[in-house]
């Protein structure tokens, strides 16, 4: 049986009604794995992209894909360094967290590693924070362990894979709108207050008489034996 193959031109496309939504294991042990050991992936459908060369607005694929993935090849930043150059032409990537450990029962003394980071817009470390997100997993070797990796052991190939995504802007400001909806009623609240102080103002004889005048009919209820509530 022949391969699926679900690239055309470099973007990922697959047929209407269908949805690839791996799990971090099956990125880490079928997909990346395979990869990186140069075996026959389950599909063809992960595209060959170098993320850090893109900006992430710029990336193959529909902006309207809750998730994008990528094969990266790594890109040292330094000549003598094993860290990854992650600056693009208007912003840069940056690791926000812990990294997650990602085992399967299978594969003895490999792991994966899953690092997140978040897109800055700007020159580091001024750029503003925007809501796209990168899950980098890395394969680890973890029979040969060093302090390279936080002490997990050696990363394996040349080989990244990357899950693109954009965070829900409804999840991230939904406190925002709640503190927004309390000031405008706030606002409201002075804006009605004012009015009321302005309108006694102007008729300030009349709220005089009025309240004398009420206080003749309350001294008159009192006078017949009614109380006032």
């Amino acid at each position: 049986m022949d391969k699926l193959n679900f690239i055309k031109n470099g973007v990922s496309r697959l047929p209407p009604g269908f949805r690839f939504q791996p799990t971090d294991e099956e990125l880490v042990f079928q997909y990346l794995k395979c990869k990186i050991f140069s075996c026959p992936l389950p599909a063809s459908i992960i595209p060959e992209v170098n993320v850090c060369k893109y900006d992430p607005w710029d990336l193959p694929g529909g902006c309207d894909e809750q998730e994008r993935h990528f094969f990266s090849s790594k890109e040292s930043k330094y000549r003598n360094s094993n860290r990854m150059s992650r600056t693009t032409k208007c912003g840069y990537w940056k690791a926000t967290g812990s990294d997650k450990r990602i085992s399967s029962s299978t594969c003895n003394g490999i792991i994966g590693l899953r690092k997140t980071l978040v897109f800055y817009e700007g020159k580091s470390p001024n750029g503003s924070r925007t809501n796209w997100i990168l899950h980098e997993y890395r394969l680890i070797n973890v029979e040969s362990p060093t302090n390279s990796t936080q002490n997990y052991g050696n990363e394996i190939g040349d080989w990244v894979l990357c899950r693109l995504s954009m965070r829900k802007r409804s999840l991230e400001y939904g406190s925002t709108s709640t503190h927004n909806n309390a000031t405008n009623s706030r606002l409201m609240f002075d804006f009605m207050m004012v009015n009321n102080n302005k309108t006694c103002s102007s008729t300030s004889s009349s709220c005089s008489s009025s309240s004398n005048n009420n206080i003749e009919v309350s001294s008159n209820h009192h006078e017949n034996g009614y109380a006032d509530f």
